[in-house]
């Protein structure tokens, strides 16, 4: 039950990342940050985000329904 847990997080977590990964609020707005549009910035955090998620997924999650043992 708990690997069934495990699996529906990641896919939750993937869909996230894929939701969030436009910045419909931002389109239209102007506001420029450190000389670099506001949803650049945006775009430049999620990829930051998007690495550390595939990070944790290849380390933790990468073989999971495969049946590959470790070991």
């Amino acid at each position: 039950m708990a690997d069934r847990i495990v699996d529906v997080l990641w896919v939750v977590a993937f869909a996230l990342l894929t939701v969030f990964s436009v910045p419909w609020f931002l389109w239209g707005d102007g506001t420029v940050v450190a000389g670099l549009p506001a949803w650049l910035w945006w775009h430049i955090g999620w990829m930051v985000v998007a690495t550390a998620l595939f990070w944790q997924f290849t380390k933790r999650a990468w073989d999971r329904g495969m049946g590959v043992t470790n070991g």
